[in-house]
C-alpha cells in the first residue's frame, strides 16, 4: 500500500530528504510531497553576496521544480501554519491540509533577537532570497540619500553578530565599499562600517589565528569591530551597546542569533530549547513517524550535550 511522505522545507535537508526517499521508494510504493514557502531553493551560505550586489539572484536561488522534476515529487509553495502530529496533519496558511504517514520537518531555523528593546523592529535579518534584496536597495538608497544630506546615519553600515554571516557581510560591505562611493560620487571614507560582537572576540569557536588574520584583514579595509559589547537597545535609528554608548545607523543588519523553529518548537512533539528532540535516526524523541533535519533538531550525545546541526548528513539519515 503506498505511503505519503510529506516533507516540510526546500533547503538543504528538505531537498536531499525528497531526493534520497525517492531513490529508496518508487513511485508505487510512496508518494512524496515536499513544501516550501519558496518556489526557489536558497542557498543561504550566499546571500551576504546577494545582499552586496556581487552575484546574480539566479546564483543562489534555483527553482525547485527542475530540482525535482525527475524524482517524481509533489511540490506544494506554501507557509506551514501547524504541524498537529497526534493526527498526522499539517495546515498552510493559506487553508491547505495534508495529511501523512511520514513527516520530515526540514523548516530551517528563525532570528533570535533575544527580547531586545527595538532589535526586531528596527533591523534587517539575512535569512532568504528576499531578505538580501531588501537589503541591497536600502543600503542604496541610504547612500543616495547621505550623497545629497551628508546624514552620517545614512552612510553607516552597523552589522549585529560577529559570527561567520556577520564577517562575510560585512567584508562584503568592505569590498564594495569604493565602488558604492564612487557611484554617488562621495568618498569611501566617508562610508562607515561596524561590526559588534557580544563575545570578546569575532568568529567565536573559530582557531584565534583564522580570527587573527580576518579581524586583521577586515579593519585594514575599514571595518570597525566592537566586541565585548552587546546591544542592548535600538532606538529608531540609535544603537545602544552595554557600556551605555551610543552611535546613529539608518542600518542595522542582526546576524546575532538563531532559535528553533516556531511551529516545531509548538508543535507538540518533545523539544529541547526549541528544537526538536530526536534520536540518531532524526526520529522524533515522542513521535517516531516524525523526522527532524537540520536547524530545527537538535541530536543529543552520550553526554547529554547537543551535536551541532548539520544538513548534509542529516538529509541521507531521514530517508
Amino acid at each position: 500500500m503506498s505511503k505519503h511522505i510529506l516533507i516540510l522545507g526546500g533547503g538543504y535537508g528538505g531537498l536531499l530528504s525528497a531526493l534520497s526517499a525517492r531513490e529508496h521508494f518508487g513511485a508505487d510504493d510512496a508518494k512524496i510531497t515536499l513544501i516550501n514557502r519558496f518556489p526557489t531553493h536558497q542557498i543561504i551560505t550566499e546571500l551576504h553576496r546577494l545582499a552586496a550586489g556581487n552575484i546574480a539572484e539566479k546564483a543562489v536561488a534555483l527553482p525547485l521544480d527542475k530540482l525535482l522534476r525527475n524524482a517524481k515529487v509533489d511540490l506544494r509553495i506554501g507557509n506551514v501554519k501547524e504541524i498537529k502530529p497526534d493526527e498526522k496533519s499539517v495546515s498552510l496558511d493559506d487553508g491547505g491540509n495534508f495529511t501523512y504517514d511520514v513527516l520530515v520537518v526540514a523548516l530551517g531555523s528563525e532570528t533570535a533577537f533575544f527580547g531586545i528593546p527595538g532589535l526586531q523592529e528596527n533591523s534587517f535579518i539575512l535569512k532568504s532570497v528576499n531578505d538580501a534584496n531588501r537589503l541591497r536597495a536600502h543600503v542604496e538608497s541610504r547612500i543616495a540619500e547621505y550623497s545629497k544630506t551628508k546624514n552620517k546615519a545614512d552612510a553607516t553600515i552597523v552589522v549585529g553578530g560577529g559570527g561567520l554571516t556577520g564577517v562575510e557581510l560585512v567584508g562584503e560591505y568592505a569590498d564594495m565599499r569604493s565602488e558604492l562611493a564612487r557611484k554617488y560620487g562621495i568618498d569611501p571614507q566617508e562610508i562607515t562600517l561596524y561590526c559588534v560582537e557580544a563575545a570578546p572576540s569575532i568568529l567565536p569557536g573559530f582557531p584565534a589565528e583564522l580570527v587573527d588574520r580576518a579581524t586583521t584583514s577586515l579593519q585594514k579595509r575599514g571595518v570597525n569591530f566592537l566586541t565585548g559589547l552587546p546591544i542592548t537597545k535600538m532606538d529608531g535609528t540609535t544603537v545602544e551597546l552595554k557600556d551605555g554608548s551610543t552611535f546613529e545607523t539608518s542600518t542595522l543588519v542582526w546576524t546575532g542569533g538563531v532559535q528553533g523553529n516556531s511551529v516545531v518548537a509548538n508543535c507538540g512533539i518533545e523539544v529541547n530549547r526549541g528544537r526538536a528532540v530526536v534520536n540518531e535516526f532524526l526520529q522524533s524523541a515522542s513521535h517516531p513517524d516524525v523526522y527532524i533535519a537540520g536547524d530545527s533538531a537538535v541530536v543529543m550525545g552520550p553526554e547529554g550535550r547537543p551535536f551541532p546541526p548539520t544538513h548534509s548528513w542529516l538529509g541521507r539519515w531521514v530517508s
